[in-house]
């Protein structure tokens, strides 16, 4: 009988202990984890979506097929004055709209900047890059559309020399320098391949699905 109670009673302390450990192990899931785990979800859902195929034929691609990309709007601020004005601080424009003081970061690499000659406004989904997904059966005002689109995340200002590394790459040759950038540009890339219904390679979609782990 006093073994039997002795043992009763060391059950009851290990099942309150591990009552007390259970919330140590609900904490780990932080309001910012879940909304991170959500972000992937939701791209990879979206990756999910688009077309798999092998690009098209980089033949009778030129810049010059998405002019005028940088367009004015309506006589005043270019696409990419615009751009510079959204993404740097304190930003301080001539009579012209052209950036002549301000402080811009470079997500791709980290870098802080503190003269417009040192950055460049990068297009996300480079435009020959665009043109070999499907860019290339598009109309002329399709393409200008994409060349300037300040809405979805395919213009951003980055540092020179970080835009001219990039080049026209993809995600499966080229990748931002800060691995902390990685879920954003991944999830940018989806978001504006998807927006537009352009097609991605296989290579790319395993090289998106690698960085989409840093969410």
């Amino acid at each position: 009988m006093g073994k039997t109670m002795i043992s009763l009673r060391r059950s009851a302390h290990i099942a309150a202990l591990t009552l007390v450990a259970l919330p140590a192990t609900v904490v780990l899931t932080t309001p910012q984890a879940a909304a991170e785990s959500s972000k992937q979800a939701a791209a990879r859902r979206a990756l999910a979506q688009l077309k798999v195929a092998r690009p098209l034929s980089i033949r009778g691609y030129s810049r010059e097929k998405f002019r005028p990309h940088w367009a004015d709007r309506k006589g005043r601020c270019s696409t990419r004055e615009l751009a510079l004005a959204r993404d740097g601080r304190g930003v301080r424009r001539n009579a012209a709209c052209h950036p002549v003081k301000g402080h811009w970061y470079s997500p791709y690499d980290g870098k802080r900047l503190k003269s417009e000659r040192h950055v460049d406004v990068d297009h996300l989904v480079p435009l020959a890059y665009a043109w070999r997904s499907g860019a290339k059966r598009w109309s002329p005002a399709k393409r200008r559309a994409f060349a300037n689109d300040l809405i979805r995340p395919e213009l951003l200002t980055v540092s020179h020399s970080a835009n001219i590394a990039k080049g026209g790459q993809g995600p499966q040759s080229w990748r931002p320098q800060r691995r902390a950038y990685w879920c954003e540009y991944a999830t940018s890339w989806i978001t504006v391949k998807r927006h537009y219904g352009l097609f991605v390679t296989r290579g790319e979609k395993v090289a998106l699905l690698n960085m989409l782990r840093r969410c």
